[in-house]
């Protein structure tokens, strides 16, 4: 496995409110990143402080407001192995014919926080871009490592997991959000989810 070595990029930077479903950013394409700048690897510190304060395993730059091709993630594969990276102008392949394997999990998303619905997706998942340098990246992921590079490239395509599920699971989804919704402020996670009354 080829990972953008990002180690200098995991910490200093400044937490920064989530965008929500429903926030057009959210639904649709981004644009693909040329400038591979100081301003960028600061966006990339602040998005890992941002993933870290929520707390999620990826984050895509819609997340935070910008529709720009990038996602960051720090996630276990099937393994228990942790991956961390960034990558920009991602794109996602996995197995076709015998070699596709789904899984259905439980999958969430911290722009719509505290619903999380069964989503069938590969198991096995490679994802290509380049580091926020701009040099050429590979990441092959296996369990929920593939998973979540699977919805953070979604993101950056206009997706969000909901529009994968059928109406009736979407339906129960929303309701599962909207009944949790008060525990997270308006620039959560700026500021921390509040505890619910059996906490």
């Amino acid at each position: 496995m080829c990972v953008v070595a990002v180690d200098e990029l995991m910490s200093g930077g400044k937490v920064r409110p989530i965008t929500r479903w429903g926030t057009p950013v959210m639904h649709a394409p981004t644009k693909p990143i040329t400038v591979f700048d100081d301003d960028l690897r600061e966006l990339v510190r602040d998005m890992f402080a941002t993933m870290a304060a929520a707390p999620g395993v990826g984050l895509a730059a819609t997340q935070v407001g910008l529709g720009i091709s990038l996602f960051v993630f720090s996630c276990p594969d099937d393994d228990d192995h942790y991956h961390h990276g960034a990558i920009c102008n991602p794109s996602v392949t996995t197995p076709e014919g015998p070699e596709r394997t789904l899984e259905s999990i439980e999958e969430g998303c911290l722009s719509l926080p505290g619903g999380y619905a069964p989503l069938a997706r590969p198991t096995l998942a490679t994802c290509t871009g380049v580091d926020p340098w701009g040099n050429p990246v590979t990441v092959h992921g296996t369990g929920l490592l593939a998973r979540c590079l699977q919805h953070e490239t979604d993101h950056l395509y206009g997706t969000v997991f909901g529009d994968r599920l059928s109406g009736r699971v979407r339906r129960k989804l929303y309701q599962q959000h909207d009944e949790l919704a008060h525990l997270y402020p308006d620039d959560w996670p700026v500021t921390p989810r509040k505890k619910s009354a059996d906490e």
